[in-house]
């Protein structure tokens, strides 16, 4: 259990001996730059709009997307001119376009007899991509053209599909060639076009000889690309070498973005991510995490199309920073592997911040200069925990595990000492100023405990030891708690896996179960889900459907609860119940978790006001009375922005507490909903009932007279207020080839609609009731398992869409990700707007052209299928 030994019975100062933890020193005076964000940046992270989210791309403050040239066959998704918009008007930069993923394969498969044929059909085709770049409009700013990827590897280097087999390590006159005139090409059709190269697998020493012929030929890269398949030392060497280059050829400095970053070892850890963001972040450059599974999950940040994992909230916490950063001394510097950081300090905001991790155990995290100016001689300190959830496993907000107010040391340090950290975890520190009235939060978090899957006992047949997985030495496999797991729960099987627990209190507890079933595995296709089956010292059996992943050894997390009496424990997971009946399909188990769900879990969540991101505001820290360090307050114009976690899709209440002084607007995921305004002239708490997706929810209040000061929200789940109407697909009336199918024995009823699309004739449609008019969400329950042919490691899974018409109205096209299998359901909410009594409902879909509407995708890589529907709930967005 990670904890915050007695966070802080007071500052410690002084020099450590080799018998005291580690330190990882903050030094609030050295100032090393404007805060950049460029670490958050992803290849193929975004598949079309809706998957993800925009409200994962915004939260996650995404900045720079690499991705396929427009209607490639690379992949499925992730169309440069599909996913622009989203990402742009989500706050994103810069979208990088692989021109070369417009052909097939890798190496890639470019057509011609010879060299210079080839080149020449390459050329033809730059020439349409940048055209159709040209009709975009105002997108066309965010555009950064790259002609060529990893050219060594794939059209300059020694392969069947290269220019002539001479690699440009070796020759380089062919390449540059080529580069010049793909250069002059993009430049002469699009003078304003911005151009990145030479976008090598590494920062080859080759690579100066490359930037002195472009400035020799006048063809110098508007950014400089490479990959840093390596490490986060290399990152910060690499970019100190290539700057020094710049300086002895005379350009730059160029921007840099480090385009493909990081390995399944790292990618959805947390603590591993930090390490490459502070490299990243210090070097002021911007980076793409990479792609090495599925596109259009923020490569393993996104869960199905809302939700975010461990690393997605490791980026929200990271896009919150602002100001400056300031210098960070790890004990161990730029060695991955061990305790890393990241810190800025916000003079404006009165707030420094701190993201750090890569450490089991112990250790000491120091604040030196604390300008007691600024913040006064007692700090508000908040320390959070981001906790590794697994690649396909949803989280919720960060842990508070302390929120206290700490002196300032006579030497102007405070002293954080972080005792039982998770090397799988991040964790952030929030500096305030601490001398107003502000009370402390308690901890959100009580006892909790893992246990390791390799550990259990396990009786019967069918056991299997599997590992290690991923490791340092070994960063192409995938993390995994303790590098090993267990597997043997599968169809035919007796075998039990038993749990040794020992808890404190007696309680209801919450327990995850940590899991894995490879969707395209024999004994997985026939159900989906693997069923297995949990008893407490054999009794109270309940049967629990585990995750499916796109590979082995792609953790997820199922949930449930349990209660427990103080003391000792089995927990069995079983592959037969004599009351529930039989594992079907084929599973594999890290580790349990377990915690106790008391009222420090229980109670509504908090987030506080002046931790949020702010608009024409700033915290104010003088009121006595308020929740954590400060306030906020919103002029007319100026907002703030929480991005707020919830579990499922449902009805929540949200308490908005507030010192009064005037009021605002509210607005859910962008949208401002019909509500009265938000606070008052007196003190008081507003609450208002809104229906918010599962997982991540934009709520943005903005000022609309005087200054309404505004402390926090307080979020929890609630019922009664937005009550669902729930309509069974197979009830709806179908047109064409659309029907009822019984195949799927996880819809609700046993009975789902599939076959709609492949032509606006082969429709679901379904006549829902409104008892007012407005806005609704409409949460879809569906499944979507189509995967189109891959041409190497990368799973192709295809987001099906759906185009919805209300009420006769043009059509709205949805998107929704794979669920893995035809028979696992996911919600999917959109908002709709419904007149009140009745509305129709019509569900299409048909095949997507290319983006000049004259041609189809021959590779399968555009569904003309919308998923199968199991049932449309419709509630209020709303009530206040």
């Amino acid at each position: 259990m990670s904890v915050l030994a007695a966070l802080l019975a007071g500052p410690s100062t002084g020099t450590a001996s080799a018998a005291e933890p580690e330190r990882l020193v903050i030094d609030l005076a050295t100032n090393t730059g404007a805060f950049h964000g460029g670490a958050s940046g992803s290849l193929y992270g975004v598949y079309g709009d809706g998957v993800p989210s925009r409200n994962l791309i915004e939260g996650m403050k995404l900045r720079t997307v690499s991705t396929k040239a427009q209607d490639g066959p690379q992949h499925p998704g992730a169309d440069a001119l599909e996913m622009l918009p989203p990402f742009v008007d989500s706050g994103g930069k810069d979208v990088y376009i692989y021109m070369t993923d417009i052909y097939r394969g890798f190496p890639y498969q470019w057509p011609g007899d010879n060299g210079p044929a080839r080149l020449a059909d390459f050329k033809e085709k730059i020439k349409k991509q940048v055209a159709q770049v040209k009709t975009i409009g105002d997108y066309k700013g965010h555009v950064v053209y790259v002609p060529f990827n990893e050219p060594e590897g794939n059209m300059f280097g020694t392969g069947t599909w290269s220019y002539n087999k001479v690699s440009w390590l070796d020759d380089p006159q062919y390449f540059f060639a080529a580069w010049k005139e793909v250069y002059h090409l993009i430049k002469s059709l699009d003078p304003g076009a911005r151009i990145a190269g030479p976008n090598t697998s590494l920062l080859f020493d080759q690579n100066k000889g490359f930037l002195q012929y472009a400035k020799d030929n006048n063809v110098v890269p508007d950014v400089m690309t490479w990959h840093e398949l390596s490490s986060p030392a290399a990152v910060r060497t690499s970019v100190a070498k290539y700057r020094v280059w710049e300086k002895e050829i005379g350009i730059g400095p160029l921007p840099i973005n480090v385009n493909e970053y990081g390995h399944n070892y790292h990618l959805s850890v947390p603590g591993q991510v930090i390490q490459w963001v502070s490299a990243i972040e210090e070097s002021k450059i911007d980076a793409d995490l990479a792609y090495w599974n599925i596109d259009g999950n923020l490569n393993d940040s996104a869960v199905e199309a809302n939700k975010g994992n461990g690393q997605w909230w490791l980026f929200n916490a990271y896009g919150h920073m602002s100001g400056h950063t300031v210098q960070v001394t790890a004990p161990h510097p730029n060695v991955q592997y061990t305790l890393q950081g990241v810190a800025t300090l916000d003079k404006d905001k009165k707030q420094s911040r701190a993201l750090f991790g890569g450490k089991s155990g112990d250790a000491d995290v120091v604040f030196r200069n604390v300008d007691t100016g600024l913040f006064g001689k007692t700090v508000h300190v908040t320390v959070q925990e981001i906790p590794w959830t697994g690649q396909v496993g949803g989280s919720a907000q960060p842990l508070r595990l302390a929120d206290q107010k700490v002196d300032v040391g006579a030497d102007g340090t405070v002293t954080l000492p972080m005792r039982g950290m998770n090397d799988m975890s991040a964790y952030q520190v929030i500096l305030s100023p601490g001398g107003g009235g502000g009370v402390p939060a308690s901890p959100s978090v009580s006892w909790r405990k893992s246990y390791e899957a390799e550990n259990a006992a396990y009786t019967g047949s069918g056991y299997s030891k599997n590992g290690p997985e991923g490791t340092p030495s070994d960063v192409g496999k995938f993390a995994t708690s303790g590098t090993y797991n267990v597997g043997g729960l599968r169809t035919g099987s007796d075998g039990v896996l038993a749990f040794d627990v020992d808890v404190p209190k007696d309680g209801t507890y919450d327990l995850s179960v940590f899991a894995n079933s490879y969707n395209l595995y024999d004994l997985v296709k026939e159900q989906g889900p693997t069923n297995v089956f949990l008893r407490v010292d054999g009794k109270n059996p309940q049967e629990l459907r585990l995750p499916l992943g796109y590979k082995w050894v792609v953790w997820g997390h199922t949930d449930t609860t349990v209660r427990l009496t103080a003391g000792k424990h089995r927990i069995t997971l079983a592959a037969q119940d004599s009351d529930l009946g039989v594992t079907k399909g084929d599973a594999i188990i890290d580790k349990i978790d377990l915690s106790l769900r008391d009222s420090l879990v229980t109670q509504p969540a908090i987030y506080e006001a002046e931790y949020a991101a702010l608009t024409r505001t700033q915290p104010s820290y003088t009121r006595s009375g308020v929740s954590g360090p400060g306030t906020v307050t919103l002029a007319n114009g100026a907002s703030t922005t929480f991005w707020i976690h919830s579990a499922t899709d449902g009805e929540s209440t949200i308490s908005v507490d507030h010192l009064g002084g005037g009021g605002a607007t509210l607005a859910l995921n962008g949208e401002k909903l019909d509500l009265p305004t938000i606070g008052g002239a007196q003190k008081g708490t507003h609450e208002v009932k809104l229906f918010l997706s599962g997982g991540i929810n934009k709520i943005t209040l903005t000022g609309t007279s005087d200054g309404l000061i505004l402390d926090r929200l307080r979020v929890a789940p609630s019922r009664g207020a937005l009550t669902p109407n729930t309509y069974q697909a197979e009830n709806g009336s179908l047109s064409g080839a659309a029907k009822t199918t019984d195949d799927y024995t996880f819809a609700n009823g046993g009975k789902a609609v599939t076959s709609i699309g492949d032509g606006k004739s082969n429709a679901l449609t379904l006549d829902v009731t409104a008892t007012k008019t407005g806005r609704h969400a409409l949460t879809i329950r569906y499944s979507n398992a189509e995967q189109a042919p891959a041409t190497h490691y990368n799973p192709d899974p295809v987001a099906r869409h759906a185009d919805l018409s209300v009420n006769g109205e043009a059509a709205r096209r949805i998107l929704f990700p794979t669920t893995f299998h035809f028979n696992n359901f996911w919600q999917l909410t959109v908002p709709v707007t419904l007149k009140e009594g009745t509305n129709r409902l019509t569900f299409t879909a048909e095949e997507l052209p290319d983006f000049n509407g004259d041609t189809y995708n021959q590779y399968d890589q555009r569904s003309p299928y919308a998923p199968v529907i199991d049932q449309v709930a419709v509630t209020p967005l709303a009530a206040g």
